[in-house]
């Protein structure tokens, strides 16, 4: 296990270095080149200032030298082992670069965008995996009954339902003050939060909702928006998984041996049937990172799928390519823990 874990881990190298080539030619060679929005926002000023201003671009962040070059220089930089002034090779401290259009050090941008992001998702992909599972599971096993019929028909409908949609009707009724007003329009936090207790509590009286219950009360939207296309298309695939396992040759023989019919739909059936869930679900965190941009934008979060969109528009080099790079690890990761979830949920699979 070990070794496997370890090969795959170094072929994770190559595979990023082809994904960050990509997206540094698509920028370097498009019509204006890296940092050709922030030159167009100049462009009243007089030729000579323009000037100025391209030639301080091009030897800030060595816009001027060829492209491999730029590239291998952007390398060297985020490796934690590269080339060091004055000592050689060695090993240093990783530097995705400087926002060119924030004046900011990017990995400060990202230390505060990345874990608003993984927050949503961390809460979205429990909750859509316990609602496929327990749905998916009992519609298998009362197939053709009014739940069997009803479930399938809402989850169809909600996935059918875009997101954009969704939260602009959900901000509408539930967070409208012309209607319900139960939730927040939009943030993380409500004014004064970093004042709040942690923890809900009575003071002289009045119950005093805490910093954690405010930040669930501004979550319950955005995550809704998040886990309800999700848990559709899991449910379903949960669904089929455990009616093609629940016929099986080792269920029949379960069943033969006395087994309880409690244990043979959870024991047997259902574990081997998450196995296409999990190959499914290794593909969802990496989406519902680029797909909660459209939630972050609704309810005003400003979280890393916002980040990179408002870095590609600007064309702000390194903090697209520091956003590919943790979106490309984040995947990787992914990918290999779902491998490594297969020898958990079925004991035949073995990578010794």
């Amino acid at each position: 296990m070990l070794t496997y874990v370890v090969r795959r881990l170094l072929l994770m190298v190559p595979t990023l270095l082809g994904v960050t080539l990509v997206v540094f030619l698509t920028m370097a060679l498009s019509p204006g080149g890296v940092g050709g929005a922030a030159m167009s926002a100049a462009g009243d000023l007089e030729a000579g200032q323009a000037q100025a201003l391209r030639d301080y671009y091009n030897k800030r962040y060595g816009l001027d030298q060829p492209i491999p070059v730029q590239y291998l220089r952007w390398l060297n930089a985020v490796s934690p082992i590269g080339w060091v002034d004055g000592s050689g090779v060695g090993f240093k401290a990783p530097d995705l670069g400087e926002s060119f259009t924030r004046g900011r050090p990017v990995l400060s941008i990202y230390a505060e965008a990345l874990p608003i992001t993984l927050l949503l998702n961390a809460v979205s992909l429990p909750i859509a995996w316990v609602v496929a599972v327990g749905s998916g599971v009992y519609a298998a096993r009362f197939r053709g009954r009014a739940f069997d019929v009803a479930s399938g028909a809402t989850l169809l409908a909600l996935y059918s339902i875009p997101v954009i949609w969704a939260g602009v009707m959900l901000i509408g009724y539930l967070a409208s003050e012309q209607y319900l007003k139960l939730f927040p329009t939009g943030g993380l936090s409500s004014t004064g939060a970093e004042r709040m207790l942690f923890l809900p509590s009575w003071d002289t009286g009045r119950f005093e909702a805490g910093w954690l219950l405010d930040r669930a009360w501004h979550l319950v939207l955005p995550v809704l928006c998040l886990t309800y296309g999700s848990f559709a298309v899991l449910s379903k695939l949960m669904r089929a998984a455990v009616l093609e396992n629940i016929n099986a040759d080792f269920v029949r023989t379960a069943r033969a041996k006395g087994v309880s019919e409690t244990d043979v739909l959870w024991r047997h059936a259902v574990r081997n049937s998450l196995l296409p869930l999990i190959t499914v679900s290794a593909g969802i965190l990496p989406g519902l990172l680029g797909g909660s941009l459209i939630v972050e934008e609704i309810f005003s979060i400003r979280g890393m799928g916002k980040v990179m969109i408002e870095a590609v528009f600007q064309r702000d080099r390194d903090v697209v390519l520091a956003g590919t790079l943790i979106a490309g690890v984040l995947t990787l990761v992914c990918v290999l823990i779902a491998d490594l979830m297969y020898a958990v949920a079925d004991p035949r699979v073995s990578y010794d």
